[in-house]
């Protein structure tokens, strides 16, 4: 059992897609005008901040509901290897990011053509992609709506109630301006301000639940399994860790992220990008199980889908965290977005001619804001089948990295990286059901 039967059962990979040292003048210019690769300039700390609020979102304040539908041992178990397996993931697109000599997948399509061939590889990655990034802005701007709405009823309770549509025109005109920000790279301080808040919410969940726990009044929370049937039971545990893998999502984003590392010979991208992840993941730990194990001690069984609901008191408090989460998927979503209006100005561009200009960029990215507002506000009452979409597609891109990463180093059979590409793509694709 050779690498040589390893490589041969597998597809050599396409030709390098064409990049900036290869390109003609007028490839370069887009290259430089497109929100991508138009600036190579961020730090390791970029990368922390634009992966915490890419991955850090309101699937952390699910996270006690999911482990209510697991149990103690389940959940935690389910979330340490969620943690793993997608840490390993990135950690393969980092390193694949330059492994092709004097080339760099700034985008994950151009990955998945190198890895799939130039059509295949593009009809693999961009109809996910694409798909799980305005599902994601969509399910954003609800949550921002929603968020906004709950926290100025806390704030002023004798206030008439409005409906939750002018929230979410709120939160659209926000994006109207934030989405004119001219690259990736700028993105850094908005990043910066909505990681600091999913952090900063995700904390006052831990708190408020751990205060209401030590203060705990009347009969103690219930926990173990809440259904009783065996159907029940596996519905109950198959939600559960579909909602811890969605909270671990980001994935779509990584290479782009990373494109907008300055790297050389010497100074490869993907040492700043590393430490930045690094970084990132430990930001996640702090988030995560904290939330999950405090909210779950704290209410058992009882734990609402949304840990900010089950805690009522103080009001001030509370409303103050619903305020960070719209503030929160206000960066996220501009996060997700950019790769959407990067692909979008460049089909314009190459495909249709227009000029590179302020122009079209504002004509662009503003119809994407205002189209993806008017199907939120067609089909609210379905949004939980956006959420499914982007769950199930989410599952499908997250096994992608694996099976690249074997489709291109070929490693061989019964080696670490084998064992846990294997691994990493079984616990995957289960976490699909």
């Amino acid at each position: 059992m050779s690498n040589q039967n390893n490589s041969t059962s597998q597809p050599e990979p396409g030709p390098v897609p064409t990049n900036d040292s290869g390109s003609s003048g007028q490839e370069r210019d887009l290259s430089n005008w497109l929100p991508i690769t138009a600036s190579r300039k961020a730090k390791w700390w970029s990368s922390t901040v634009h992966n915490v609020t890419a991955m850090v979102g309101t699937g952390v304040l699910a996270l006690p509901f999911a482990m209510s539908q697991l149990g103690w041992i389940g959940g935690m178990t389910m979330m340490v290897i969620s943690w793993l397996l997608t840490f390993y993931s990135l950690w393969q697109m980092i390193e694949m990011h330059e492994m092709v000599p004097g080339k760099r997948f700034d985008r994950y399509h151009e990955l998945g053509q190198y890895a799939f061939g130039e059509k295949l590889g593009y009809w693999i990655v961009v109809p996910q992609q694409l798909i799980v990034q305005v599902a994601s802005n969509l399910v954003q701007m609800v949550t921002g709506g929603k968020s906004l709405k709950k926290a100025f009823e806390l704030t002023f309770p004798s206030a008439d109630h409005h409906r939750l549509t002018y929230f979410i025109l709120v939160f659209c005109f926000i994006q109207l301006v934030l989405s004119q920000t001219p690259n990736f790279h700028s993105l850094k301080l908005v990043s910066f301000l909505a990681a600091v808040m999913s952090l900063s919410y995700s904390m006052i969940s831990f708190v408020a639940s751990t205060i209401h726990g030590t203060k705990r009044v009347g009969p103690p929370a219930e926990y173990g399994l809440r259904a009783h049937t065996t159907a029940g039971i596996i519905f109950e545990a198959l939600n559960g860790i579909g909602e811890i893998a969605f909270a671990y999502a980001g994935h779509n984003v990584v290479l782009e992220i990373q494109a907008t590392i300055p790297s050389t010979p010497e100074k490869p991208s993907k040492k700043p990008m590393w430490k930045g992840v690094i970084g990132a993941y430990v930001i996640v730990f702090l988030c995560y199980f904290p939330v999950a194990a405090s909210g779950y001690w704290a209410y058992g069984n009882n734990v609402d889908d949304n840990i900010l609901i089950s805690l009522e008191r103080p009001v001030w408090l509370i409303a103050a965290a619903n305020f960070m989460v719209f503030i929160h998927v206000i960066g996220s979503y501009q996060v997700y977005g950019m790769p959407v209006f990067d692909t979008l100005e460049g089909y314009l561009v190459k495909n249709r001619k227009f000029d590179p200009s302020r122009a079209l960029r504002l004509i662009a990215r503003s119809v994407y804001v205002v189209i993806t507002v008017i199907i939120d506000d067609l089909i609210i009452s379905l949004l939980y089948l956006i959420g499914f979409l982007f769950s199930f597609l989410y599952s499908v891109n997250l096994k992608l990295p694996c099976i690249m990463w074997l489709r291109v180093h070929h490693p061989p059979v019964g080696s670490w990286h084998w064992f846990a590409s294997w691994v990493s793509l079984m616990g995957n694709r289960f976490k699909m059901l």
